[in-house]
C-alpha cells in the first residue's frame, strides 16, 4: 500500500512505454477511448488512484479532468483510496448470498481481524463487498487482485488467506476442484463417446 496522499504522479519509463502501446491501439481521433486502460495502468503502478494520477491521465489524453473523474468514480475496479496488497472483494449479491457469502465474509473478518471496508494495520489485506462478479454458477466467490476464487467455504477461504500470508499464490478458480462450471459432482453430458450421461 502506498502513501494515503499522492501530490504528484507520472508514469514510470515502463508504464510510459505501455501507455504509448495502449494509445496506439486506437485511431488518433479516438485516443480518449484509452482512458480506462490508462487508469488501470496508473492504478497498477501506484497501487490505487490518487487525484494526481487521474489528472495525469486526463492531461495525457488531452481530456477534461471531470470526464476522467467520471470514469474513475463510476467503475468499482478503480480504487480511489489505498487498499491492501491483497484486496479481497467478496461477492454478496443474491446468488452468492443464497450459497453462503455471509459465512465467507465472516471467515475473512475472523481471519484478518478487520471488517468490510477496512485494511489490516500492516497494509497486507483489505476487505470489501462486491455487488456481482459474474461467476454466479460457482457461488459463493470472491476476487483477489485479478483472480476469481470460487466454490468457497469458510474453511477454504481461511486456507486461501493463509497461502497469501505465506507469500504464495493460491490457485484461482474453483476451490473444490470443480471443472469450470460443470456440476459439483462432475460433468454429466458429453462423456465417453459423446452420447450423453447414460454412457
Amino acid at each position: 500500500m502506498t502513501d494515503a496522499v499522492a501530490d504528484a504522479f507520472t508514469f514510470t519509463p515502463d508504464s510510459q512505454k505501455m501507455a504509448e502501446s495502449i494509445v496506439a491501439r486506437y485511431p488518433k481521433d479516438r485516443a480518449h477511448s484509452a482512458v480506462m486502460p490508462l487508469l488501470d495502468l496508473a492504478q497498477r503502478q501506484h497501487g490505487w488512484l490518487p487525484q494526481a494520477a487521474i489528472e495525469y491521465v486526463a492531461d495525457y489524453l488531452d481530456m477534461p479532468k471531470i470526464r476522467v473523474m467520471e470514469v474513475a468514480t463510476f467503475y468499482t475496479m478503480y480504487k480511489l483510496r489505498p487498499v491492501g496488497r491483497h484486496h479481497l472483494e467478496v461477492c454478496t449479491n443474491l446468488p452468492c448470498w443464497l450459497r453462503g457469502s455471509d459465512g465467507i465474509v465472516a471467515a475473512c473478518e475472523s481471519a484478518l481481524g478487520i471488517g468490510l471496508g477496512e485494511t489490516t494495520e500492516d497494509g497486507g489485506f483489505s476487505l470489501a463487498e462486491a455487488e456481482c462478479l459474474g461467476a454466479c454458477v460457482n457461488a459463493p466467490m470472491m476476487q483477489i487482485g485479478d483472480h476469481y476464487y470460487e466454490d468457497l467455504t469458510p474453511e477454504n477461504t481461511k486456507a486461501l488467506i493463509d497461502v497469501l500470508r505465506r507469500g504464495e499464490a493460491p490457485k484461482p478458480g474453483s476451490q473444490t476442484g470443480r471443472q469450470t462450471s460443470a456440476p459439483a459432482g462432475g460433468p454429466t453430458t458429453l462423456k465417453g463417446n459423446g452420447q450423453g450421461a447414460a454412457d
